[in-house]
């Protein structure tokens, strides 16, 4: 028996393995078409391209993990069919229990990869890759720890924060004169960037509660002032990678800026949402192992085989997309973020457990 579980697990670990590699493969086809066309911008070559490309590979593996347990289960399990291996397994006296306890076995393993790769893994390379892009094509502007770094003329500029109204938060001006000597500077607690205020390229920023510095040749002029409007030829959208998409960060980051936005009176729902998902999803890598044992056919007709195959698969993909859509009317329809988070991987379970039972009564 321990032999035979052995087996049934590394051929379906191999096919998953296989699967999510194709799918990586497709994946990374469709980021080089979408970025070969900003080849060229700034200091973006093809080797940095190729290199933001690899990046998001880890992104990918964590989105796709789930999708790649079905497909790979799914193709494993079918050619054991279509190999009689499934019938002799049943037929030597190896319960539908054991057989689905192999499965939860594969499908725990790939979510525990899964859960690692999403806590450790993504919320590294994610930002990382995205701070790498806009550093090559964009010479004047830099993202790190400390926030971002703007140049514009003499200024040099650091935003610490984005919220995700598109409010700033602490924000240092260092202005220079025409020898680049240190002439003023500006912290801001706030602001606000107007975007349907533009001068050409130019956009207005509302600074809030300033503290003015300004040196002159034998004293520093203090002052501190209210409001101050600011012009910055920096396009609003560039900002956004201050914003980390909540489905790159940890669960422990999660939580932290989720108790920083209620103190700041920020919207939470998105951020909420991606909590419990990342709670979820993991689980999702054990009941994609069921739905694919719900999808093997019993008896080795290559029609039947095939056709369960093509609609398990349309079913994964369902699946793959229909996150998206739940956590949509979770942000729309006041739905409570872990009944989005978790509704799905119950529904496709509920569905799993019915399938099986039915198949076994057959």
């Amino acid at each position: 028996m321990r032999l035979l579980n052995r087996y049934v697990i590394s051929q379906l670990s191999i096919c998953t393995i296989y699967a999510l590699l194709a799918l990586i493969s497709l994946y990374s086809f469709f980021d080089i078409m979408g970025e070969i066309s900003h080849v060229g911008d700034g200091r973006y070559t093809a080797d940095k391209m190729l290199f933001y490309v690899l990046l998001l590979i880890p992104t990918h593996a964590y989105e796709l993990m789930p999708l790649a347990v079905l497909v790979g289960a799914l193709v494993c399990l079918n050619q054991m069919a279509s190999h009689s291996e499934f019938t002799v397994i049943r037929t030597s006296g190896i319960s539908l229990a054991s057989i689905i306890g192999m499965m939860l076995q594969f499908g725990l393993m790939f979510a525990i990869i899964a859960a690692l790769l999403g806590e450790y893994v993504v919320p590294k390379t994610g930002p990382y890759a995205e701070q790498y892009q806009l550093h090559a094509r964009q010479n004047t502007i830099s993202a790190g720890d400390s926030g971002i770094w703007l140049k514009q003329g003499q200024d040099i500029v650091n935003v610490a924060e984005m919220l995700p109204d598109g409010s700033l938060k602490d924000i240092s001006i260092y202005r220079h004169d025409d020898q680049f000597h240190l002439s003023e500077t500006l912290h801001a607690a706030s602001a606000n960037v107007d975007v349907h205020t533009q001068a050409g390229k130019q956009t207005k920023w509302h600074l809030h509660q300033v503290d003015q510095s300004i040196l002159q040749a034998h004293q520093i002029v203090v002052n501190h002032l209210e409001n101050v409007d600011w012009h910055m030829s920096i396009n609003h959208q560039l900002l956004n990678i201050l914003l980390v998409a909540p489905e790159q960060m940890s669960i422990i980051a999660l939580s932290t800026y989720i108790k920083h936005l209620k103190n700041n009176h920020q919207q939470i729902i998105r951020y909420e949402l991606a909590w419990w998902r990342k709670i979820a999803y993991p689980l999702a890598c054990i009941v994609m192992a069921l739905v694919a044992l719900a999808f093997t056919p019993q008896q080795n007709r290559r029609g039947n085989m095939g056709l369960k195959l093509f609609y398990g698969i349309c079913l994964g993909l369902f699946f793959h997309f229909s996150g998206r859509l739940f956590g949509f009317t979770s942000q729309l329809y006041g739905v409570p973020t872990p009944v989005a988070a978790f509704l799905p991987t119950l529904l496709f379970l509920g569905l799993a457990v019915y399938l099986i039972r039915r198949q076994e009564k057959r």
